[in-house]
């Protein structure tokens, strides 16, 4: 089966501004773009009301997903645009289209100056339960945003690719996770920024006064164990460069900070089957709140 770029859309400015993104990324990996609009059905009582009624439902459903195709089909023309109408949960049905999706992309609510990512329940629903990646982006993201500055100090789309940010757990590397960064940084053509953060043990952290020379001890430690972790990486991927950060303190925190300068932030999510349902985790749950750059999140074992 041909996978495609799939983004969901519902009018919003969030959408808008992801279904620019998924074109730009269908145009890297030259894949279709699939453009999915979700409705749920109007309830009996107001179906018979001519301005909340089907009628009027069906126009606004048919309208978005052709106004979104036609307007991609002018600004990337080289991209192959399909548009797909379905009916439920947008929460559940867009999981549901991820399975055929090389990735899915969701917009989310921008907060202003700020920065950072308002995510709804709709996004978080999407994130927990897809069995492929989830990209989300805020608003109001433009191509320019994901580029260094020019010689004025202005971001532009023609300018080289920020960094790809990886925020890596050491303890329990995947290769799904690290393959997916490698190949978002490859075909961008831009370096890989791999951000560890790491905190002492409970036996040294707590009854133990400071002592920085076993502060600096743990600290080797740590990044020694994140560079035998990309060891055999850099050897896959000679083309691209690799930045190993490995920092004291909150994993969150730094990669957070890392995406003030990156394209894009990569994070996983660990599948879990659990009686009280999918599980996101405390440190990617962070970052797709906060992050001021686009963010992928990748289901993996």
């Amino acid at each position: 089966m041909l996978r495609t770029i799939t983004v969901g859309i519902d009018g919003s400015r969030e959408s808008r501004a992801a279904t620019e993104w998924a074109a730009r990324e269908a145009q890297l990996r030259d894949l279709p773009l699939k453009i999915v609009h979700v409705w749920q059905p109007v309830p009996d009582p107001m179906a018979q009301d001519p301005l909340l009624g089907a009628e009027t439902q069906q126009h606004w459903t048919e309208r978005i997903p052709r106004e979104a195709a036609a307007g991609i089909s002018r600004r990337h023309p080289g991209v192959e645009v399909i548009t797909e109408q379905l009916s439920g949960h947008p929460g559940d049905v867009l999981a549901g289209a991820a399975k055929s999706a090389e990735l899915l992309v969701l917009g989310s609510r921008g907060l202003g100056g700020l920065g950072g990512l308002v995510v709804g329940s709709i996004g978080l629903s999407a994130v927990a339960h897809a069995e492929r990646p989830v990209v989300l982006v805020r608003a109001p993201a433009t191509a320019a945003d994901e580029h260094e500055p020019d010689p004025s100090g202005i971001p532009s789309a023609a300018t080289p690719f920020r960094p790809v940010v990886l925020g890596l757990d050491v303890e329990h590397p995947d290769e799904t996770l690290i393959e997916f960064a490698f190949d978002a940084a490859g075909r961008r053509a831009t370096s890989l920024r791999v951000v560890h953060g790491w905190n002492p043990p409970p036996y040294y952290a707590y009854g133990t006064p400071a002592n920085p020379v076993l502060h600096e001890a743990l600290a080797l430690r740590e990044a020694e164990v994140l560079a035998e972790v990309l060891r055999p990486w850099r050897k896959k991927h000679p083309d691209v460069e690799i930045v190993e950060e490995s920092r004291y303190g909150s994993a969150a925190v730094h990669v957070v900070e890392a995406s003030r300068e990156a394209s894009l932030v990569v994070v996983g999510r660990r599948i879990r089957r659990s009686p009280f349902g999918a599980h996101i985790g405390h440190v990617t749950h962070a970052v797709l709140h906060h992050s001021t750059a686009p963010v992928a999140v990748v289901p993996h074992a």
